[in-house]
């Protein structure tokens, strides 16, 4: 309404590392008051009663009970993404705070990563690039080869929006899929992808040639893969990461590399990100990382923006919350 005062919102900062994107303040600023961290601190006897909501863009600000406790009047985090690893929920609840994130508009890019990541992998793309550009390269050898995509086994660990988005890309190149998750989907979702449920991890593992893992981080999947679970996998078989670096046993990961326990490792997520410099995945010609870009489009990063203040103005009038994550 004209002349109403717009909602105090806290953000971490704008711009720079962590910052809300500069091109996202003009749009923010139409719904918000936007409040940094920096004049919040400054001004805590002002802004501590004002501040309603968080807009948690990449995990900051940090949310911690210092800060819960200076914000009497707070009513909802919003944060970016889909992982809740770095929610305290236990937390929020006592606070009586609402929370929500953006799985849905991350997920389509998120999939078709995990695509791009087994294509590469599996074709030695990078490899190939750098044969390609190499001033010592005098010729193509005939015998660099791949492996192929079409018609090998994919197994997914974790059928959430993001795992069944992989699944219906996986199915256009007419790939076995096999999938484990907490729950079975219904059997007509299966029949359109053409997936079939391993209730035991172990019988995925066994039989798939690419392995994806698209959980969320919690207690129960924190190194869900370790040694055990990678020499289950068949030693031409890819893991593929797209979900947190931390479901993965690193150091178990990168001895199962160099002895050629399984072929290779495509991972857009590590612990801790970026890896130190001398970090021995870092020097494996079998492993392909990106830089955490599973969601990093413009057109879902502003996705994930609109999402964001649907979710906070719905929880400031008292409304259902869009992707409220249940406490």
């Amino acid at each position: 309404m004209e002349g109403q005062e717009l909602p105090y919102v806290l953000i971490d900062c704008i711009g720079g590392k962590h910052g809300v994107y500069e091109d996202h303040v003009g749009f923010l600023e139409k719904h918000f008051h936007l409040i940094t961290m920096k004049e919040y601190l400054e001004n805590k006897e002002f802004l501590s009663k004002k501040i309603r909501a968080i807009y948690m863009w990449y995990n900051k600000p940090v949310t911690n009970e210092e800060l819960l406790q200076g914000l009497p009047n707070l009513k909802i985090v919003a944060s970016s993404g889909v992982g809740i690893d770095h929610l305290d929920l236990k937390l929020f609840s006592r606070y009586g705070v609402k929370v929500s994130n953006t799985p849905f508009a991350v997920s389509t890019d998120t999939a078709d990563l995990g695509m791009a990541l087994m294509l590469a992998s599996s074709r030695r793309l990078v490899e190939g690039y750098q044969m390609a550009v190499s001033p010592d390269t005098e010729y193509f050898p005939a015998d660099w080869l791949g492996a192929e995509v079409s018609g090998a086994t994919l197994g997914i660990v974790g059928m959430g929006t993001i795992g069944y988005k992989v699944a219906q890309r996986a199915r256009a190149f007419e790939m076995k899929i096999l999938y484990h998750n907490r729950n079975q989907r219904k059997k007509e979702e299966e029949s359109a992808v053409g997936a079939t449920y391993c209730k035991k991890i172990d019988d995925l593992l066994q039989q798939s040639d690419f392995v994806l893992l698209c959980v969320n981080l919690t207690p129960q999947t924190h190194k869900l893969i370790g040694k055990r679970e990678l020499g289950l996998m068949k030693p031409t078989a890819t893991l593929i990461n797209i979900s947190r670096g931390l479901v993965v046993d690193q150091d178990a990961l990168v001895e199962a590399l160099q002895n050629e326990v399984i072929k290779a490792a495509a991972l857009d997520v590590t612990y801790p990100e970026p890896l130190p410099r001398d970090h021995p995945l870092l020097k494996l010609k079998n492993v392909i990382i990106t830089p955490h870009i599973g969601s990093a489009t413009k057109s879902t990063r502003r996705l994930m923006m609109e999402n964001m203040i649907e979710s906070i103005q719905a929880g400031l009038a008292g409304r259902p919350v869009p992707n409220e994550i249940s406490l």
